[in-house]
């Protein structure tokens, strides 16, 4: 049965938590709160669950589904190495709207979609997501939507969305950016914005040290 908790309330907040913990560990989906848009979020390491996210959106494995984290330390285990331009980018803008796209670890048994060696990392700023995920580990998180239609900015309009698909949702008021986040690939021989979101691109250029029109343009 699905349930929705308020987080605004504290005993409420306490049950939904330990709710969406119990789903997710029993490989079913969360909606959950972030600084962005709210996030359809599943166990990354369960394949099936995964692929329950990708069909409650009607999404393809051709779109590989995000990862979120709820410390800068947890990227250490999923990443192959961790370029020098990630760690300035994750001083200056974690938790944030940034999601960066790198080479993640070959000893990972998960299954992400078509992903093709790579993940997408982001840790969000919001309170209810870094209690969840710091409890539950690396979670898969996409937009809480069905594909081709707008995010959900709030857990009502997720609801709309996606029904009794999902078990628990957790309610912490409408997303603070009500966009989704900026991301930035860093698997090529340079940095490449491919969605600019929050985090400007001048933002990004400036930390990086280098010209905001290098990073829309493609690697040789």
């Amino acid at each position: 049965m699905t349930e929705m908790f308020d987080c605004s309330d504290p005993q409420q907040r306490a049950t939904g938590i330990a709710s969406a913990i119990s789903a997710l560990k029993g490989g079913r989906l969360v909606v959950m709160p972030t600084d962005t848009v709210y996030g359809l979020g599943a166990d990354a390491f369960d394949g099936e669950a995964v692929a329950s996210l990708l069909e409650a959106k009607g999404r393809g494995r051709n779109m590989p589904v995000p990862v979120l984290v709820g410390s800068w330390h947890t990227i250490q285990g999923l990443v192959y190495s961790v370029p020098e331009s990630a760690k300035e980018l994750i001083r200056a803008f974690w938790p944030g709207a940034l999601s960066l796209v790198v080479q993640q670890a070959p000893s990972l048994h998960w299954d992400l979609g078509d992903a093709n060696g790579t993940v997408m990392l982001r840790m969000p700023l919001h309170p209810v997501a870094i209690e969840l995920l710091r409890e539950v580990g690396p979670m898969a998180v996409s937009s809480a939507n069905i594909s081709g239609n707008p995010p959900a900015v709030t857990a009502e309009q997720a609801r709309a969305q996606l029904g009794d698909r999902v078990e628990v949702y957790l309610d912490g008021g409408p997303a603070e950016q009500q966009a989704a986040s900026t991301i930035v690939d860093l698997t090529g021989a340079h940095p490449r914005v491919l969605r600019e979101g929050p985090v400007t691109l001048d933002a990004i250029a400036k930390v990086l040290g280098v010209e905001a029109q290098t990073l829309t343009a493609d690697d040789e």
